[in-house]
């Protein structure tokens, strides 16, 4: 997996991306991180990277110039291919108009071989690189960000997470939050530590089983693998009710799922 990003601020990325996981990555060759200076790409003497909009407004935005040479510059596929699914990159725009990064489209990104991630900045960038450089425009939240380098670190460390090798347990990331079919995507694992197909996490525990008067559920610690599934999944129910509730809306909940909801439901009036 190769990402490649495209940003004023290079220096930026000298922190986010050189510990944990993403560290790890690279290190093993499981990851490459390519981080392009799009000053470099710039033709007269101030290295000028942005401008004015016509028709007027506040601010300034980003030139198409040196975005579009420093893409071509990497030798990617045509966007029809690109799109297409025919070559195995993308081209992203990180953008407050985009559309919401989330697991499902990090799950998508990491069956990639290389992610071109372009930074945008002041207030915004020139409409010609989303229309026609862009494959799509991705946002990671409804609020408004200087620039998309935080963006860009956000989506390197969800997509590297997934990536074959890049955590000790390949397994792990399949038993978190807004994952989806786990049970149907890895049978093997037992039921009592299935994933959460969906809904938020349920709550961890370890030792000591009591600390400062807290103690471990009982359920937890039962040894009851049927027991522990069944909690597990109320919890996960609890949480997601509570904390997230749009979730709901979107995972397949069987008969006994409704009736806990509907039991949490009454005893919240």
């Amino acid at each position: 997996m190769k990402f490649e990003i495209l940003t004023i601020f290079p220096d930026f990325f000298r922190g986010p991306l050189d510990y944990g996981i993403v560290r790890r990555a690279r290190e093993a060759g499981l990851v490459r991180i390519g981080v392009h200076d799009l000053r470099s790409f710039t033709k007269d003497k101030h290295r000028t990277v942005d401008d004015r909009p016509f028709g007027g407004g506040e601010g300034m935005v980003l030139k198409p110039e040196p975005i579009f040479e420093c893409v071509e510059s990497l030798g990617v596929a045509v966007r029809e291919q690109r799109v297409s699914g025919e070559a195995k990159e993308t081209v992203i725009l990180l953008s407050p108009q985009g559309q919401t990064f989330d697991q499902a489209m990090a799950t998508e990104l990491a069956a990639l071989e290389r992610i071109v991630l372009i930074c945008g900045r002041y207030e915004g960038v020139d409409e010609r690189v989303a229309e026609h450089l862009g494959d799509r425009e991705v946002s990671v939240g409804n609020f408004v960000l200087s620039g998309g380098e935080l963006g860009a670190a956000l989506i390197v460390d969800a997509v590297t997470r997934l990536v074959p090798g890049a955590l000790g347990n390949d397994a792990s990331s399949k038993q978190e939050s807004f994952t989806e079919a786990v049970a149907k995507l890895n049978p093997e694992l037992p039921n009592s530590t299935c994933g959460s197909g969906g809904l938020l996490d349920y709550p961890h525990y370890t030792r000591p089983a009591e600390y400062r008067g807290m103690a471990v559920p009982e359920e937890v610690v039962s040894g009851n693998h049927e027991q522990i599934r069944r909690w597990r999944r109320q919890k996960a129910l609890a949480k997601t009710l509570h904390n997230r509730p749009d979730l709901l809306e979107r995972v397949e909940l069987s008969a006994e799922d409704r009736k806990l909801l509907a039991q949490m439901a009454r005893e919240r009036k």
